[in-house]
């Protein structure tokens, strides 16, 4: 499964790194670091510096969106993404070709900023449970874990590894997951909320 973390100046590591590693060991997943635009490299939270293979593909299978800096309404980050307006303008357009997006932490703002989260199911960070109301989520703020089909989202950072723990049980199987789980030596962590009847 063509799979591609989108990464941006002020992103969380682990938001971006937790998926990376648990889905880079799982069977049939193909993963990458990619960037919007031409810049390849870009500067993290707490000040390292990732450099992607590549820009961002008109249409990932998978596309996972990391978020940056906590909560913070910094110069760099998640929110500052939201400002910008770029970031939730090229997820809208994967998702409507057909790309399955994962938000991971504040890193779900993102497509909640493209409109994509309007009435439909979604959990975040704690410190942005309001914010993510406000962009017309039904929040389901007792989930680690919510999938509605082509959009999935998770709480807040380690959340991210229970978030693609879950994505390789959905498109590998519960085997595959429960393997990739114990050879991270991580006990997974729900809930896991999924819709019976997913919006497209």
């Amino acid at each position: 499964m063509q799979t591609e973390i989108l990464i941006y100046d002020g992103i969380e590591e682990l938001d971006a790194l937790g998926p990376f590693d648990v889905l880079g060991g799982a069977p049939g997943f193909e993963v990458r670091l990619v960037t919007e635009g031409s810049t390849r490299s870009v500067r993290t939270a707490h000040g390292a510096t990732l450099v992607a293979g590549s820009a961002l593909t008109v249409a990932p299978e998978l596309l996972i969106v990391p978020g940056g800096s906590d909560v913070a309404r910094g110069p760099a980050g998640a929110w500052a993404e939201v400002g910008r307006g770029v970031l939730p303008a090229a997820i809208g357009e994967r998702f409507r070709s057909g790309s399955v997006v994962a938000g991971v932490c504040t890193g779900v703002m993102l497509p909640a900023a493209a409109g994509l989260l309007r009435g439909r199911p979604a959990v975040t960070h704690r410190g942005a449970l309001d914010d993510l109301a406000a962009a017309g989520a039904e929040v389901v703020a007792d989930a680690r874990v919510v999938d509605d089909g082509r959009l999935v989202t998770c709480g807040g950072v380690t959340a991210g590894i229970d978030l693609a723990l879950w994505l390789v049980e959905r498109f590998q199987g519960e085997q595959a997951a429960a393997a990739r789980a114990a050879t991270l030596e991580h006990h997974r962590v729900g809930p896991i909320w999924h819709s019976p009847d997913p919006i497209s």
